[in-house]
């Protein structure tokens, strides 16, 4: 068979572990995919900047339209990220007759609609299992391993970068700051990592497993999204008292035939598999209605393992397969969406601390309020507070009310935050997560 000719744009941290792969172990490519698969142009933005990696000068351009449109080039793989010129790129790749390999979550979810549907009317494809899990083969489950079941829910880590700093939290004492720092040191985190703590990455990761998993197209503003860049060390500790681990946990599952998505710090039961995941590690918690429960687990992110989910799509690529299990993903289904569920009628448990005053009346007013929006109580903690010598010290004590609620619905938690907020023995902030049980 004729050489897979690759065009890869973008030499970063993932770009160079591909390329690494490709040019240092080609004969177990050549055996994966019964195929030579041989790196012929590579777009990158400095060509004189010092790399980790040595490639022949002839290889090298700053220009990645001239790659995308090369006819000597088979398939190109976009590791640039971002929407633009990324999507210039995948478009330029699929008009010049070329299958196409992204890790560019970003742009899928802004702009797959119009991406899949382009490669489907030119015959072509877009292979991104490294969008989504890093090395987690969560797309080939989905396309393949899982074709004959409905998928009713998906409860997924999906950032490793807040998943390491909540365990950094929780297992060293680390206030946020020093754990953002940390991750940073060990290359877990960007000097600016506003959109893995932000929620960002994961919400967009989730539209695209939704898309996958149900056929609706969704994008993050179309449900509840909250990132870890507001938890204190406090309240993971006091989850971890009550039996949980806080995690950023992206959902979407089927209720009465509508999608309750969210994507926000939750606390899991310490006994479910996804309270167990620690560090820069993600899982994927699929249910099928034939299989049951499915936990895929392992890095979801970095150079290697994002690079090997890259190299994955490469070999389906060359082998014919990456065109059949993308003729057949729910990118373009006809049928109608299934809507998502006003984030109002949300059915769940809530946590809840208040740093208040420690004085006569303060759990009645806030009970109270709770009751009044038909809010039911699990549990309430409030540790003893000190006794303070009111001829030394007059001060009034802050001390912190948890609160675990029954389910209740995320309206009726809008409408009674409202009024706490009004409280003046309640100081600001005060926190809300909801629970996974």
């Amino acid at each position: 068979m004729q050489p897979l000719r690759v065009g890869l744009i973008g030499l970063g941290t993932v770009g160079s572990g591909v390329a690494r792969v490709l040019t240092e172990h080609p004969e177990r490519m050549t055996h994966r995919a019964g195929r030579v698969i041989d790196l012929v142009r590579v777009a990158v933005r400095d060509i004189s900047k010092p790399r980790e990696i040595s490639l022949s000068a002839d290889l090298l351009t700053d220009d990645p339209m001239a790659v995308a449109g090369d006819p000597n080039v088979d398939v190109v793989v976009e590791l640039i990220g971002g929407q633009s010129p990324a999507k210039e790129v995948v478009v330029t790749a699929l008009e010049s007759g070329k299958d196409v390999v992204t890790a560019n979550k970003a742009l899928l979810c802004a702009e797959g609609a119009e991406l899949f549907a382009r490669a489907r009317d030119l015959g072509r494809c877009i292979a991104f299992e490294a969008a989504i899990a890093g090395g987690i083969p969560v797309v080939h489950v989905l396309g393949q391993s899982l074709a004959g079941n409905q998928v009713t829910a998906i409860e997924a880590i999906l950032n490793g970068t807040s998943n390491f700093i909540l365990s950094e939290m929780l297992g060293r004492g680390e206030s946020y700051g020093d754990a953002v720092r940390k991750a940073q040191a060990l290359g877990y985190a960007e000097a600016d990592p506003a959109m893995d703590v932000d929620g960002t990455d994961a919400a967009q990761k989730l539209c695209l497993l939704t898309q996958l998993a149900f056929g609706t197209r969704v994008t993050p503003e179309a449900f509840p999204l909250q990132g870890i860049d507001t938890l204190d060390l406090t309240d993971l500790q006091y989850a971890d008292e009550l039996g949980y681990a806080v995690k950023l946990l992206a959902t979407a599952k089927l209720v009465d035939g509508q999608l309750e998505m969210h994507t926000q710090p939750t606390l899991i039961r310490h006994a479910r598999p996804l309270a167990q995941v620690d560090g820069p590690y993600n899982m994927v918690a699929l249910t099928g209605d034939a299989v049951g429960p499915t936990w895929l687990s392992g890095q979801g992110a970095g150079q290697m393992p994002t690079a090997s989910a890259v190299l994955s799509d490469l070999i389906d690529v060359a082998i014919g397969r990456a065109h059949s299990t993308f003729s057949r993903l729910d990118l373009w289904d006809e049928r109608p969406p299934i809507p998502v569920q006003p984030a109002e009628d949300i059915y769940r448990r809530y946590y809840l601390r208040f740093p208040v005053e420690d004085r006569p009346h303060v759990i009645a007013d806030i009970t109270a309020i709770l009751g009044n929006h038909a809010i039911s109580l699990a549990s309430v903690i409030q540790h003893e507070a000190p006794e303070l010598d009111d001829t030394t010290d007059t001060g009034t004590p802050i001390v912190p009310l948890v609160i675990m609620t029954h389910r209740t619905r995320e309206g009726q938690i809008r409408d009674a935050t409202a009024e706490l907020n009004q409280l003046e023995s309640i100081r600001q902030p005060w926190v809300c997560m909801p629970v996974s049980d």
